[in-house]
């Protein structure tokens, strides 16, 4: 179709996006690899068609009006429907393709992720995956939202993944990390009443990782002093093996991690592990890896 015949073409759309993302026509002509004539022409005649002035034009940047800012969501959802669609059509004749969208907790310990994605990949190399890591409360939101298609979850035992489907993968209970200088580092096992009075490290506040110690210590009715705050296990490990604070982590971290002492604790919490994916429109690369993992 033509857009001088009243028609908006999926071309108008991406170059509107590519605009609002890269702020000016040279750039985004050179990230649609088109002159910034042309690009200019197709927003100009999409404006005419639409009757909206899209954007405003500076000597060097373009930002989107207010009608702009309205078309970005149907554009961004009109070219998302196109890709799903070419990917379903692949899929019914047998053909994975498009991009795989995972999201991974820094504590992973259930599946060798690496590993499952080389696999995927040696089975569908028409399949992009791409990683990225999250908190399991935000990655579930994405993948209502549709900007995941997988995820691996990490929640407290009494907690299931609300709004997506999912599969448990592992279930264990959190061992106390403690420094080699510690007074309890020599125990063999550890009441997590024992734990009063110490200095922590933990994941920060409001997340899934924190809500499960928190939940804990609340239900032994310990108030802890949390002096450090961290995303990754790494840094916590860190700090416990310089005795500046105490942990509670999964085994699979822990035991084994240099300059720490990982100890099984009575009362600690118990964390399991799920593997997520949007609950009723899985993605055909989404059901590939969801069925490879098993």
């Amino acid at each position: 179709m033509n857009a001088d015949h009243g028609s908006v073409e999926l071309q108008h759309l991406r170059y509107v996006l590519a605009l609002a993302e890269h702020g000016s026509f040279t750039r985004a002509a050179a990230a649609c690899h088109v002159t910034q004539s042309a690009l200019s022409h197709q927003i100009a005649a999409l404006e005419a068609e639409l009757g909206a002035r899209l954007f405003t034009r500076g000597a060097r940047e373009a930002r989107p009006t207010e009608a702009g800012r309205a078309l970005l969501p149907h554009a961004s959802a009109a070219l998302a429907a196109v890709r799903r669609a070419r990917d379903d059509v692949a899929a019914a004749q047998g053909v994975v393709r498009g991009t795989l969208r995972i999201g991974v907790i820094p504590t992973t310990v259930a599946v060798d992720i690496p590993q499952a994605v080389r696999a995927f990949r040696a089975r569908h190399p028409a399949v992009r995956a791409e990683l990225s890591l999250g908190s399991s409360d935000e990655m579930i939101a994405q993948i209502v939202g549709g900007d995941l298609d997988v995820a691996f979850l990490g929640l407290r035992a009494d907690v299931s993944p609300a709004g997506v489907a999912a599969r448990e993968l592992r279930r264990e209970r959190l061992v106390t990390v403690l420094g080699p200088g510690h007074p309890l580092a020599h125990r063999r096992r550890l009441a997590i009443a024992e734990l009063d009075g110490s200095v922590f490290v933990d994941f920060p506040a409001g997340t899934p990782g924190r809500a499960q110690t928190d939940h804990a210590f609340d239900a032994a009715g310990i108030r802890r002093d949390i002096a450090f705050e961290a995303w990754h296990a790494d840094h916590i490990l860190g700090l416990v093996a310089a005795d500046l604070a105490v942990a509670m982590l999964a085994p699979a971290v822990a035991e084994g991690a240099p300059g720490v002492v990982a100890i099984p604790t009575t009362g600690a919490a118990e964390r399991v592990e799920h593997l997520a994916w949007h609950a009723t429109d899985p993605s055909p690369a989404a059901r590939a890896f969801v069925a490879l993992v098993g």
